[in-house]
């Protein structure tokens, strides 16, 4: 069967952010297993209803939208190797891709209230929006 290429365009909805001590981007470690710090995840207050059986303990995966990266990168250095071998963008962790999803496994610390979460590690930097919270599945990552 032939696929014709189809551009289509997608729309998520934040359903939070990232409140964070990292505020410049050069802060942030480039993995979460880089000294990453403690965060909040704050939910709108439209979405506290799926945070229903969350508790202090569980780790879950948290998707970003990295909404200062550069969307037109292709092709990057590994970890900022600059003057190495350029490596195509989806072999990489890279920020800086066409859809700029962060993908985050984070333990719960605490529950310090309906629309927030104390999590640890987490490398996004503050204000960073959450478009989804999954439970974390050994098998799947």
């Amino acid at each position: 069967m032939e696929h014709q290429q189809v551009i289509e365009t997608f729309s998520a909805t934040a359903i939070g952010f990232i409140n964070s001590q990292l505020t410049k981007l050069e802060d942030c470690p480039h993995q979460e297993s880089q000294n990453a710090p403690e965060a909040y995840l704050e939910l709108y207050a439209s979405f506290t209803e799926g945070m229903k059986d969350i508790a202090a303990g569980d780790k879950l995966v948290i998707l970003t939208w990295f909404h200062l990266a550069n969307r037109e990168i292709l092709k990057c250095y590994k970890r900022n190797e600059v003057g190495s071998k350029e490596f195509g963008v989806f072999s990489t962790r890279s920020p800086n891709r066409p859809n700029p999803i962060g993908l985050h496994v984070v333990t719960v610390l605490e529950i310090v209230n309906e629309r927030r979460l104390k999590i640890h590690p987490m490398e996004a930097l503050d204000g960073t929006p959450v478009i989804d919270i999954k439970p974390y599945i050994n098998s799947i990552v």
